[in-house]
């Protein structure tokens, strides 16, 4: 990274189950408070994981210009989430863009450049809103009940806005976010499940490196809190079918007695810029992001290879692309499920890069109190990685305090932790499709 502009980290935006902001998620954290319960968004009665991390209610349209706001209409939750989290960012990182001026909450001027200002933003599979759909459907019913695809093709298609489809399309996370802000830089979306947040920051960073942009949104955002999304996990065989009579304990990630992880939705957003432009801004400067890598295994799309080395290969990465070892990194933020073979494949791709270390430096990990967040679940795990940083403390993990054997992290329960972090790692991959991440922070120095 010598000849490479260096990349700093100067906004966090996140909306989790604990918290909607990046302070009150981390003081929840602090706290070690867990956002699980049952879920309310829909009846969970005939599912076997009746549990999940939903988000306290928020408005839209407190994230966006008045102008703009006929457009939630053809917001999905995942797009809500998402927006929410670019205008926290934002806001968190002092700039100026277009969506702050149309608010009345600047006087006119903009202190970024909208051609250099870009956006890599993580989706999942957005899921469909069944009662809307379901309305339509009926509208194409046979007098036996059964679908008829001549009344739906003649009657009930009539029954669906034209835009219906503008809802559901992963990249329309990015496209509002980048119409709201004005940032016509390099854009892209990123659908590689869990592993999307840390691959889409990881595109942001080569982007702004290499000098393409000087400011990045970046991150990710998804909801599970819908019927379709909770199918799938429960299909797939992710979920814990055993957590309903007591929320709070129905997500043990890398414990001895884990069973399954918990659904849930949440995101996070960050603001990444080139040192010299957020300099001149005089811009508050979180930590500088100076590694990024990326892996893959290939043995199954539910079932990662036993050794972990997607994770391995992102680990061992993103520390060579950072200039450092595994000896000089300070805390380890790794992402943890709660399902069984995932998780083993994780604690053997750490133990195989850190080996020794991982019992010597402090470990966050944060879905053990809000479930798993789809595309979402890295950012958020990264800004607490961030935040830990800054403020040297390491926030208790809840559900960490029966680990297993194997397990050689060292998590704070009783409380957070004082510690000493200049450097810090964090990790992410695919609950299927075999997709890894992982990213390295540096305490900022000039």
């Amino acid at each position: 990274m010598d000849s490479k502009r260096r990349v700093v980290i100067t906004g966090l935006g996140v909306a989790s189950p604990i918290g909607l902001g990046i302070e009150p998620t981390w003081e929840a954290l602090l706290e070690g408070r867990c956002g699980l319960g049952r879920i309310e968004t829909f009846d969970p009665q005939k599912f076997p994981c009746r549990v999940g991390g939903e988000l306290a209610p928020f408005k839209p349209g407190d994230y966006i210009p008045k102008s703009y706001r006929k457009s939630v209409k053809v917001m999905s939750r995942d797009i809500q989430i998402a927006v929410c989290c670019a205008y926290m960012a934002i806001k968190d990182a002092g700039l100026v863009t277009k969506c702050l001026v149309d608010r009345g909450e600047a006087d006119g001027e903009t202190n970024v450049k909208s051609v250099r200002l870009g956006a890599n933003i993580g989706a999942g599979l957005i899921c469909a809103d069944l009662q809307e759909l379901a309305g339509a459907l009926a509208t194409a019913a046979a007098p036996d009940g059964t679908f008829d695809l001549k009344k739906w093709g003649g009657e009930g298609m009539t029954n669906i806005t034209p835009l219906w489809l503008l809802k559901f399309l992963p990249n329309m996370l990015a496209c509002h976010v980048t119409i709201v802000h004005d940032a016509q830089g390099p854009s892209n979306t990123i659908t590689c499940g869990e592993a999307s947040s840390h691959l889409a920051i990881g595109e942001a960073f080569r982007t702004i490196a290499r000098g393409d942009c000087d400011v990045a949104i970046c991150g990710g955002a998804e909801s599970k809190m819908n019927p379709m999304a909770t199918a799938r996990f429960q299909v797939m065989g992710y979920l814990n079918p055993d957590g309903n009579d007591d929320p709070e304990h129905a997500c043990r990630p890398f414990g001895a007695n884990r069973s399954g992880t918990v659904p849930a939705e949440g995101g996070g957003l960050v603001i990444l810029e080139s040192l010299e432009h957020a300099q001149q801004r005089g811009a508050r400067i979180y930590a500088e992001l100076v590694g990024f890598g990326a892996g893959s295994d290939i043995q199954g799309w539910t079932q990662p290879a036993p050794s972990g080395r997607g994770v391995m290969l992102a680990m061992q990465k993103a520390l060579k692309d950072a200039g450092t070892a595994p000896d000089a990194v300070d805390l380890a933020v790794p992402f943890g499920s709660g399902h069984v073979a995932h998780d083993a494949a994780e604690i053997a791709a750490w133990n195989s890069v850190f080996g020794d270390r991982l019992a010597e430096m402090p470990a966050v990990m944060t879905h053990g109190a809000m479930g798993i967040n789809g595309a979402g679940s890295g950012a958020i795990d990264f800004a607490v990685a961030v935040m830990a940083l800054c403020h040297g403390v390491a926030p208790p993990s809840v559900n960490a305090d029966n680990l297993d054997v194997a397990c050689g992290f060292k998590f704070a329960t009783a409380g957070p932790v004082d510690a000493r972090i200049d450097q810090a790692i964090s990790t992410a991959h695919t609950l299927g499709g075999g997709q890894a991440a992982a990213l390295v922070v540096r305490r900022f120095g000039e």
